[in-house]
């Protein structure tokens, strides 16, 4: 089978491309490290299957798949990610990949993946699997924001920059930045001003 690869982690990347060569069952026909580079990819050699992270340097990975099944929509495409915040993979499966898998699940995990996907069948990870089932019964998936965005909300009320919430939150300032954009279009704002009109006007401050 033929796979293109995509995250901005060259250590990852590198750790991708060493396991699946090794593998003997993949092609690596590309990689790359944004959304930019994998649609030129794309449109150069159309592979079986597409692997993309979530976060990635220019825009997201959901708006790589987004633009990638608009193009070609036969492709098939699986998420490995970091995050596993149901309404982010509830959020990414509506728009039709075909497998969602973790950073730290096994590479026998993504191997049989590959496998499944490329099979024509569907494949989530047993992690991404048990999030999903107990989304189904968690009431406060139903609100608009999850507790850590709602924690970022408040430090950005407090005009705290992405520096200094990562510092607070023991997070990366990338993670910030995802759950900052996440906030955004979650609340349908576009400023700062109007997230924080918005945020006072449904109570979530």
């Amino acid at each position: 089978m033929n796979v293109t690869l995509i995250d901005d982690h060259p250590i990852l990347m590198n750790g991708l491309v060493s396991i699946l060569k090794s593998s003997g069952m993949v092609n690596i026909n590309g990689t790359g490290g944004s959304v930019k580079e994998a649609l030129e990819l794309l449109e150069k050699q159309l592979p079986d299957i597409l692997v993309c992270d979530y976060n990635l340097p220019d825009e997201s990975g959901l708006s790589l798949i987004q633009r990638a099944k608009r193009l070609y929509p036969s492709l098939k495409i699986i998420v490995l990610s970091m995050h596993s915040e149901p309404y982010l993979v509830k959020e990414i499966l509506k728009e039709g990949v075909q497998g969602y898998i973790l950073k730290k699940d096994t590479q026998e995990e993504l191997l049989t993946a590959l496998d499944v996907v490329y099979a024509g069948r569907m494949y989530f990870s047993n992690e991404i699997n048990t999030i999903l089932m107990n989304a189904l019964n968690e009431p406060s998936e139903n609100k608009l924001l999850t507790p850590r965005e709602l924690e970022i909300l408040q430090l950005i009320a407090e005009e705290c920059t992405n520096k200094e919430i990562s510092g607070k939150l023991f997070i990366s300032e990338r993670t910030v930045e995802t759950h900052r954009k996440n906030i955004f279009r979650k609340t349908k704002t576009n400023s700062l001003v109007g997230l924080i009109k918005f945020a006072y006007a449904n109570n979530l401050i």
